[in-house]
């Protein structure tokens, strides 16, 4: 049986969908297949956010912004907007599928501290909010 996938949609796709991305990749191995994407990509993802996680020893391996639109045909169970505007401005999808909004604050420019704080938050709201959402064991 497949695992579900979330799909994690912020703006940029550089900050905090792409820690959002390698987080539940990492605490929900097996469990879930997680993709980010941006509604505006931006070129690269943020070294912060890069990092942030391999302070934890969270892989950042294959993290690459991605358009939207190069995830459309990927089979999405779950759909996270990460910022307002994403939530805004996301699209519908091919098929129905079920969307949560949770906000997180944007370290574009910050000092790795605040890159820090945001994956921590990430790691303690967004990986309960996915079990929950899907069903999974917590």
């Amino acid at each position: 049986m497949p695992v579900p996938s979330v799909l994690i949609l912020c703006t940029g796709n550089a900050c905090r969908s792409q820690m959002a991305e390698a987080l539940v990749n990492h605490d929900l191995a097996g469990k879930v297949r997680a993709l980010s994407a941006g509604t505006n990509p931006q070129p690269c993802v943020a070294p912060r956010a890069l990092e942030a996680l391999s302070q934890i020893q969270v892989s950042t391996l294959g993290l690459r912004p991605k358009a939207l639109d190069e995830l459309l045909d990927e089979p999405i169970d779950l759909v996270i907007t990460v910022c307002d505007n994403a939530k805004e401005s996301c699209p519908i999808f091919p098929k129905a599928v079920r969307m949560i909004h949770l906000p997180f604050h944007d370290p574009h420019d910050e000092a790795l501290s605040s890159f820090v704080q945001v994956r921590d938050d990430i790691r303690a709201r967004l990986i309960p909010c996915i079990q929950q959402a899907l069903g999974l064991e917590v």
